[in-house]
């Protein structure tokens, strides 16, 4: 998303081993006929950000087919085995060789129901100045996804373990959460009983 003067970029972690799953990649279990990894993907793409970079891993060439005809960029990640952290550390790498990009939204490619109007909810609350590192929020509780100003890359770049980006958005001086009306932030599927759950409305 461009606006007179920032740029937003959108980020998808897709590059998981779900391990809890089972046998299957959750990435590519379908929903309404829509591989899941597609419809978190769509989001962002609908949303209007730009860039896009989609970071894969585990089973990439099948994400790859997943996302095919979606206009994202995308970064292979050899360690994902590692954990999330890894990838967000290959995103933040190359982010922050562009100097046109302001700031990105990392989403997570197993949250198939984040709506997009949460997306531009974020992106309006960081050009409203509320914050460099903006959490989505349902009820008070924080979610995904998450905005980082530009600032916070090199930090995002030096994560470990299997928690993201947290300990960056902690650490922020102007962190904050966006509250919305999107049960969507807090919804992940890591089993198949949670492809049974009940869906939220999304607008």
């Amino acid at each position: 998303m461009t606006t007179d003067s920032q740029q937003v970029c959108g980020v998808l972690l897709a590059a998981g081993t779900s391990t809890r799953f089972g046998a299957k990649n959750k990435l590519l279990e379908p929903i309404d006929g829509v591989p899941l990894v597609r419809r978190s993907a769509a989001t962002l793409v609908e949303a209007g950000l730009t860039p896009l970079i989609a970071v894969v891993g585990h089973e990439s060439v099948q994400v790859r087919d997943a996302l095919d005809g979606l206009d994202f960029e995308i970064i292979e990640n050899e360690s994902y085995p590692e954990g999330q952290a890894t990838s967000v550390r290959a995103a933040a790498q190359v982010l922050t060789e562009r100097d046109t990009v302001d700031a990105a939204v990392f989403a997570l490619g197993d949250m198939p129901y984040v709506s997009v109007a949460t997306i531009r909810s974020l992106v309006s609350a960081y050009e409203a100045g509320e914050g460099t590192a903006l959490a989505a929020a349902y009820e008070g509780v924080r979610g995904n996804p998450v905005l980082f100003d530009r600032q916070h890359f090199q930090a995002l770049g030096e994560v470990d373990g299997d928690t993201g980006g947290k300990a960056v958005f902690k650490g922020a001086d102007q962190h904050s959460l966006v509250e919305t009306d999107d049960p969507g932030v807090r919804i992940d599927i890591d089993t198949t009983c949670d492809l049974d759950t009940e869906r939220p409305d999304q607008s």
